[in-house]
């Protein structure tokens, strides 16, 4: 049984903080490591390495939903709280991507998409969404599913 690059290193970093007697990064990093093993367990095989993205983006989405919850709710200690388990957890992230490069990588996919004869406007959204997605995974790069979204309404929009 392989285990992808990112697992492998998350193991690591386990030993490496309990070593370290640092009780938050361990329990940030042992929620993750229970997260992929669950997402491992519905898909009865090992995760590969895209996968295991997924699931930290999915935790990463839902600590900053949380974030949102507790700023409303007044409780700044747990806000912070989540903030640090997203810096824990962007650690095994590609980088992200910058809002410039963002642009540049829609413009670059809708020119392809228009140049292969595609006629595009607002109702392509999920065609060019899929397209610019596929184009930012390619190059290594993470970027957030709603500014994507943003500029390619804009830019279809023109």
């Amino acid at each position: 049984m392989s285990t992808s690059g990112i697992t492998q290193q998350i193991e690591k970093d386990v030993i490496a903080s309990m070593k370290a007697r640092d009780s938050e990064r361990v329990s940030t990093l042992r929620m993750v490591k229970t997260a992929i093993k669950n997402k491992e367990i519905e898909k009865r095989a090992p995760l590969e390495d895209s996968e295991v993205l997924q699931v930290l983006t999915t935790l990463i989405k839902q600590r900053k939903e949380s974030i949102d919850q507790f700023t409303k709710g007044n409780r700044p200690e747990l806000a912070a709280k989540e903030a640090e388990e997203i810096t824990v957890i962007e650690a095994y992230m590609p980088k992200a991507a910058g809002e410039e490069e963002i642009r540049a990588l829609v413009t670059e996919t809708l020119a392809e998409m228009a140049a292969s004869g595609d006629e595009l406007g607002p109702k392509q959204m999920g065609l060019a969404m899929k397209a610019v997605q596929a184009k930012i995974q390619q190059k290594g790069l993470r970027a957030d599913g709603k500014q994507v979204s943003e500029i390619v309404k804009n830019t279809l929009s023109k």
